[in-house]
């Protein structure tokens, strides 16, 4: 039986409020398709910027990869990821998040 999926729209106003009740402020940067666009956050820390992906595990559970690598990188290799994952996919979200530690507000795996 295939896995439930919350609508595209459903997700980010959650993750918005789960950022802003926990002090990690965050804003739509590119608005997607409402039902499923995919999702791309990036975590703006003290020691530069990430960018998560969504991925999908090998037994198909949802999870994020540091898209940019483990280590943080500067604002324009993080626009330049955003702008070639948006080239490909014009119904891609874009959150940012304030993240001191580079850290998303909402639970997930990060692979």
């Amino acid at each position: 039986m295939a896995e439930a999926r919350v609508k595209a729209r459903l997700w980010v106003d959650m993750a918005l409020r789960m950022g802003n009740a926990d002090g990690r402020y965050g804003a739509i940067l590119h608005k997607g398709d409402e039902d499923s666009g995919g999702i791309l956050v990036v975590l703006r820390g003290r020691d530069g910027l990430w960018v998560l992906s969504q991925i999908r595990t090998a037994t198909g559970g949802a999870a994020w990869m540091r898209a940019t690598g483990q280590a943080a990188v500067d604002q324009e290799t993080a626009d330049a990821y955003v702008a070639r994952q948006r080239r490909f996919d014009p119904d891609l979200w874009v959150l940012e998040f304030d993240s001191p530690d580079g850290l998303p507000p909402f639970d997930g795996v990060i692979v």
